[in-house]
C-alpha cells in the first residue's frame, strides 16, 4: 500500500474553538478547500463521532473470532 495520497488536512487552534482544513484534489482540475470553523463544543462532538467511526470501522474490518471467548 503506497503512503501517498491526494487529500490534505490540517488543524489550527482558533480563539473560539478550531479550524480544520480539508485540501482535495479538486473538481475539473482546480483543487478545492474546506473549512470547518468549530466551537469547542462542535470540535468535541466531531471527534467523538470519528472515534466512534473508527472504531466501528476497526470492528467490521478484523471481525472477532467466534467461540475466541472475547467480548
Amino acid at each position: 500500500m503506497s503512503g501517498e495520497r491526494d487529500w490534505s488536512i490540517a488543524v489550527a487552534a482558533a480563539p473560539d474553538g478550531v479550524r480544520i482544513e480539508i485540501g482535495l484534489p479538486g473538481l475539473n482540475g482546480a483543487p478545492v478547500t474546506a473549512i470547518l470553523a468549530l466551537d469547542r463544543e462542535e470540535a468535541r462532538t466531531l471527534a467523538r463521532a470519528l472515534l466512534a467511526a473508527s472504531g466501528d470501522a476497526m470492528e467490521r474490518t478484523f471481525p472477532r473470532a467466534s467461540g475466541s471467548g472475547e467480548r
